[in-house]
């Protein structure tokens, strides 16, 4: 059983920068396909970035290309998500998510989300 634990969520202007943390206990979280979500209000939940169990491997939604980057530091079982140029459209929840499978299709642990909120 993976506990999944998100920090770093805020209010922060246009243009501006954010740092989350997701910090996982109570597993191998090597092991992990690791993923990043985001549900704004009124919106279904959407996939925003996924990272493989080595690091090697990053995927994005296409509507923070360029802008978020994944990382993860395996030792410290914790993964990151670095927001820059943020958007009013880029407010919401932030959930990490964690799967066995190595799918964002398939993510078998959720954490309970950090709010992000970017002013116009």
């Amino acid at each position: 059983q993976l506990q999944l634990v998100e920090s770093g969520g805020g209010l922060v202007q246009t243009g501006g920068s954010l740092r989350l943390s997701c910090a996982a206990s109570g597993g191998t979280f090597s092991g992990y396909y690791m993923a990043w979500f985001r549900q704004a209000p009124g919106k279904e939940r959407e996939f925003v970035a996924g990272i493989s169990w080595s690091g090697g491997w990053l995927n994005y939604a296409d509507s923070v290309k360029g802008r978020f980057t994944m990382s993860r530091d395996n030792a410290k079982k914790t993964v990151y998500l670095q927001m820059n140029s943020l958007k009013p459209e880029d407010t919401a929840v932030y959930y990490c998510a964690a799967s066995s499978k190595g799918t964002r299709w398939n993510m078998d642990y959720w954490g309970k989300g950090t709010l992000v909120t970017v002013s116009s």
